[in-house]
């Protein structure tokens, strides 16, 4: 899977246009910088973070609080709306619903020919078919989780020209031939879904105009006036079949046009309920802020977050609520990224720093049940997911596990590698971390945790690191093998749950001493 998840190469056929990807150019930066990094490695040697190798966190019972939301786990993305139907998908839906209690999920392509919601017949009239629609949606609700509809993409047939993205299914990311069609499938769709799930239901939902229309998945010129014409023609037509539904947009990339959007949908008196956009860890400081910034990964998603939220204040709607309907640490198959330990204090430092400034984040992707670049060809290549192909855990599965854990009222701490929480019935939950960018060899770092104002005498510590919840030993012990046998995966998956029971711990005059590996992350919870 070395594909670049966002575009491809451009592909000629003269029966259709599949357009190259804009974000091309992150690929080729990074590429450079990989380059950059292995001449330095060459000649200066293996790269060290240093961190302080040891550290003092009071944890005080009675310092000042707020309230925690757990944003960062309230929903989830996956590739595209067909793949719900699979039962792989179905499983990993269920194993993190399990450990996060997540709300929503959002996918790509409802509209796509595959899901046969559109076609015409011979004189060109309009056939809606929902069948596949229903059973999506229904298979979502059926495990608890409500849809976060992205709608996308356009059907062939309703197509101005057959422009195709170059994601291994396709998607058409032409405008429609007529708009008044555009409204009416909108329109039809609303009623129906209506129609079956009562609009008490679907308006507690979510309607998100189009995905990443700054880049190659729309192809309206120019980009953004055409957007916003998708955008009014949608959000009107939703709003006709009845107010309550919510809609917004604009689901750029880059956290790209929010304040100019927002001006738009003011100025012409177009409905907006909320504001969503995107960015990743290896995004460029040129691309989201135009600057030539060197950003560290784990510092890109909340800089972003919080410029776009600057931006909500500054403008006449400043009380919108603002979902990031997309993030992660990367936005390319890196297995030394998304596969690793990495994304436990890469998680951990995310949520500690966006706190605040966010309603909901939506973490892509809950399942590598994926196939922008085509069918998975080993199990373990870079992917998005939590679960890896079969339902294997990966260490971003157990991360999301552990800060599930965090209460819902934050304390204040004297860290910036420490989450300090309590919950609802008064226990303290503390999660604290050892950060070291990917590939770079970090240094263990002795913690140690003063506890204030509490009487607790024990305590009970998960970790995560190489030694726990990670597969890697137990897949690079048994061959890494590129299809495991069941028995295989079964063994994988023990590995993986063996190595995350947590430990029981007694305090020491109130005092906690741990040491955490870098990276890793652990969650301490007072009993």
């Amino acid at each position: 899977m070395e594909a670049p998840p966002r575009s491809s190469k451009c592909i000629f056929d003269p029966n259709r246009i599949v357009i190259p990807g804009d974000s091309m150019t992150r690929i080729c930066k990074c590429r450079l910088l990989s380059g950059f990094l292995l001449v330095s490695l060459f000649f200066f040697g293996p790269f060290a973070w240093a961190e302080s190798a040891s550290q003092l966190i009071v944890a005080d019972g009675s310092a000042p609080s707020r309230p925690f939301p757990h944003f960062w786990e309230k929903m989830f993305g996956s590739g595209r709306a067909i793949l719900s139907l699979r039962e792989g998908y179905r499983h990993d839906l269920r194993a993190v619903k399990q450990i996060t209690d997540f709300e929503f999920v959002r996918f790509h392509a409802i509209f796509h020919d595959e899901v046969g919601i559109y076609s015409e017949d011979k004189q060109g009239h309009a056939i809606y078919n929902f069948s596949y629609v229903d059973q999506i949606y229904d298979g979502l609700l059926a495990n608890g989780v409500k849809p976060f509809v992205e709608l996308s993409f356009m059907p062939n047939q309703l197509a101005a020209a057959p422009v195709f993205q170059a994601f291994w299914y396709k998607p058409d990311v032409s405008p429609p031939k007529d708009w008044g069609r555009w409204d009416d499938l909108t329109t039809a769709f609303l009623r129906h879904l209506i129609e079956r799930y009562g609009i008490d239901e679907v308006a507690s939902w979510y309607f998100e105009v189009w995905n990443e229309p700054n880049l190659d998945f729309w192809a309206g010129q120019p980009r953004q006036q055409s957007y916003w014409e998708l955008y009014d023609h949608t959000a009107l037509a939703i709003k006709k079949v009845d107010h309550r539904l919510r809609i917004g947009g604009p689901a750029t990339a880059q956290a790209a046009w929010v304040d100019v959007f927002i001006e738009h949908c003011v100025q012409q008196k177009i409905p907006l309920d909320f504001v969503s956009t995107h960015v990743y860890g290896n995004d460029s400081a040129k691309d989201i802020f135009g600057t030539d910034e060197d950003i560290p990964r784990d510092r890109m998603v909340c800089r972003a977050v919080s410029k776009v939220q600057e931006q909500i204040r500054a403008s006449t709607r400043p009380g919108l609520p603002l979902i990031w309907s997309e993030f992660n640490a990367s936005y390319k198959n890196e297995p030394e990224v998304t596969d690793t330990v990495y994304m436990g204090p890469w998680l951990a430092d995310t949520v500690r720093q966006c706190d605040g400034l966010v309603d909901m984040m939506s973490y892509w992707t809950f399942s590598d049940v994926f196939e922008e670049q085509g069918v998975v060809k080993t199990p373990f290549y870079g992917g998005y997911g939590l679960l890896a192909e079969d339902g294997i855990p990966k260490p971003a599965y157990q991360a999301f596990a552990l800060l599930h854990k965090l209460g819902d009222q934050r304390l204040t701490v004297n860290s910036d590698s420490a989450l300090l929480t309590r919950g609802h019935d008064g226990t303290l939950v503390m999660a604290v971390w050892n950060y070291a960018p990917p590939g770079v060899a970090g240094t263990a770092k002795s913690v140690t945790v003063r506890f204030q104002h509490t009487n607790v005498k024990q305590a009970s510590v998960w970790r995560l690191d190489a030694e726990h919840g990670d597969f890697h030993r137990a897949y690079e012990n048994m061959g890494s093998p590129p299809y495991p046998t069941r028995g295989q995966i079964d063994q994988l998956r023990r590995a993986v749950e063996s190595s995350s029971a947590a430990e029981t711990k007694t305090l020491r005059n109130s005092e906690l001493t741990l040491e955490i590996p870098a990276p890793g992350l652990m969650l301490i919870e007072l009993r």
